[in-house]
């Protein structure tokens, strides 16, 4: 088929026209990009921050999942990834490198203070629930040696085996500053091991005591006991999103759908969602999904995780 001259002019200015509301359509549509650590929780928030936005804003939500250790820290600070939920202990202990205290509304306002001048970034609304540290045994095996306390613990420790991830080993108001404060030595060096593993290796009675958190989901489904901290060690750890300054600045509508998710998520709801992945093997996606839907009435369908 012969096309004129006028023809061709016209298609070729139609074609101009349509490549450029397509590259004004994507360079206009509003991301943020959201990150969770590697475990279960983590997860689980990151689903329900992402669920949450996409639900009241037009804002879509990418997210990078299961970064491990202090990656979405330096993600956000880099400007790599917008926002994730962080904990209040683990910002002003490891990151701040504030030596541990137990006040949480000092250490929510210093971190506040702090994260604007040094990393461009905001704490907002605490979530609900602390998720602190927690030295964890077997029902049987604590009962047995009379172990209630994280102080008898320090007396017992000699005859016991004791497994845990790679930055509670290491870390500041992790197993060193424990060690030091109860007086804690295992029959042998702390295995390391991946958090994922830490519950099995426990159940198979490969190590006798493992560092969970207060939120896991598996602690009562199997029967372990969380001895007390009865020296007030562990620091708060209030979960809490934190967000790029620019980010807020660049979409305000932010700052209020986040401040809806403030106060909403108890302990014992923590506890429940994790034990929905953990223990009965379902999709973190669809646990954050109903949890709103039955806390804010959230419905709009979330974008499926890469």
């Amino acid at each position: 088929m012969k096309i004129s001259r006028n023809d061709f002019f016209f298609y070729s200015c139609w074609l101009l026209c349509l490549f450029a509301v397509a590259g004004c359509t994507s360079n206009s549509q509003k991301q943020v990009v959201i990150c969770s650590k590697d475990f279960t929780e983590q997860l689980i928030l990151a689903e329900i921050l992402a669920i949450h936005i996409e639900a009241k804003t037009d804002i879509k939500v990418e997210r990078e999942l299961n970064l491990g250790g202090a990656l979405c820290h330096q993600s956000l600070a880099t400007g790599k990834i917008d926002l994730y939920v962080e904990y209040t202990g683990t910002g002003f202990t490891n990151i701040l490198k504030q030596k541990p205290i137990s006040d949480p509304k000092k250490v929510l306002d210093y971190l506040k203070q702090e994260y604007p001048k040094q990393f461009q970034a905001e704490w907002t609304e605490p979530l609900g629930f602390n998720n602190s540290f927690a030295i964890i045994m077997r029902g049987d095996e604590a009962k047995k040696l009379n172990l209630q306390t994280l102080s008898q613990l320090g007396k017992a420790a000699p005859k016991l085996r004791a497994g845990f991830g790679p930055e509670f080993k290491d870390r500041e108001d992790g197993f060193p500053g424990l060690a030091k404060t109860y007086g804690i030595k295992f029959a042998e060096e702390p295995k390391e091991l991946l958090l994922g593993l830490l519950y099995q290796a426990l159940q198979q009675k490969e190590v006798d005591v493992i560092a969970g958190n207060t939120t896991d989901g598996l602690i009562q489904s199997l029967g372990l006991v969380v001895l007390k901290d009865d020296k007030n060690y562990f620091p708060p750890y209030q979960a809490v999103p934190v967000v790029r300054s620019q980010i807020l600045e660049k979409y305000p509508e932010l700052r209020p759908v986040l401040a809806e998710l403030g106060g909403k998520i108890s302990e014992e709801d923590m506890r429940k969602l994790n034990y929905q992945v953990d223990g009965k093997q379902e999709d973190a996606a669809q646990v954050a999904r109903q949890f709103l839907q039955q806390k804010l009435g959230d419905s709009k369908p979330a974008t499926p995780a890469k």
